[in-house]
């Protein structure tokens, strides 16, 4: 543009001066010439300045624009890394101490997420599932609880074709140990299920042990089983009390108000409790704690992303602690 407005003040020029080299030939013609040429140089000298304020302002609006969208995409992901979730976890009792203190550690790893915990039994809990409660994560201390809640399983456990657990996160997370636990000092003198199934037989002595709905209170019947001992005569004879769940077993124990219980060893670990004995796998079976995400879950992904923390080694460090053990 520029280049033009510089022909155009030449050929202004170039007319003024052929006008003169005329004389007074045609002085109107030259005066017109002038004016015209002006007329066309200011002409020009506005489309430009016309041209170069459109092009500023265009200029502009993309900067602004562009303004716009980096600030609102900022501002986007300012919204997601602030982003609060909260994690609703049905663990079994016997996890209680252990995923409380992970759930310190676990604010370093997610800060925005928040841990909500509901600690029971892991048939109340397969029961609140099933009934609808909120719940994301489900851990459980037997796999027949969490298996009633699986498509996948066997239709003989799964007996009303359930289906709340997401297979693909299913996992096998931990193992525990079914203990023979006395109050302090041991006034009964048991010293080993030897001795209990003996004594259970033979003396006037009480034991704790879960319900039949509760995990350990199935594993207790098994050992029960082992020795050839009828729980239902030992109960009618007041020789057994039961507890809803471990915590309730151990708690009979650490009071005093048995003589002994059947518990898990995290739990004893937990009370201060010292075992006399350990189940072995012939008398109980295999102690697992299956975890899966449920396919109710309102943050699947976050879910996923805590049980997997769960398997790291910060996370098991606090369930060897109290007597866990991965899984093999």
């Amino acid at each position: 543009m520029k280049k033009q407005v510089s022909l155009a003040l030449i050929a202004a020029l170039t007319a003024m001066s052929l006008a003169a080299c005329g004389g007074s030939s045609s002085t109107e013609t030259t005066a017109a010439a002038t004016e015209a040429a002006k007329a066309e140089t200011k002409a020009a000298s506005e489309e430009a300045e016309s041209e170069a304020e459109e092009t500023e302002a265009e200029t502009e609006t993309e900067e602004t624009e562009a303004e716009a969208e980096e600030s609102e995409a900022e501002e986007e992901a300012a919204a997601d890394a602030g982003e609060e979730t909260e994690l609703i976890v049905f663990a079994a009792a016997s996890m209680t101490e252990t995923l409380t203190e992970i759930a310190d550690l676990y604010k370093e790893v997610a800060p925005n997420v928040t841990l909500t915990f509901n600690f029971d039994s892991s048939g109340t809990l397969k029961t609140q599932i099933q009934e609808g409660a909120d719940c994301d994560i489900f851990i459980s201390a037997g796999q027949k609880q969490m298996n009633q809640l699986d498509k996948d399983a066997s239709a003989e456990v799964n007996t009303e074709g359930l289906d709340f657990v997401d297979g693909a996160t299913r996992i096998d997370l931990l193992e525990n140990k079914v203990t023979l636990c006395t109050p302090e000092g041991n006034p009964a003198g048991i010293e080993s299920f030897d001795d209990l199934a003996d004594k259970l037989i033979n003396d006037d002595i009480l034991l704790a042990m879960g319900n039949s709905d509760v995990p350990v209170g199935q594993y207790t019947q098994k050992i029960l089983a082992y020795y050839g001992l009828d729980e239902e005569e030992l109960a009618a004879a007041g020789k057994i009390t039961y507890g809803t769940n471990v915590k309730e077993v151990t708690t009979q124990v650490t009071e005093a108000s048995v003589d002994c219980g059947v518990v898990y060893c995290t739990d004893a670990y937990s009370a201060g409790l010292i075992p006399v004995d350990y189940a072995t796998a012939e008398m109980c079976g295999q102690i697992i704690y299956p975890a899966a995400v449920l396919n109710v879950s309102a943050s699947p992904d976050a879910a996923a992303a805590f049980l997997n923390y769960l398997t790291e080694a910060d996370a098991m460090a606090v369930f060897e602690n109290v007597g866990f053990s991965a899984v093999e």
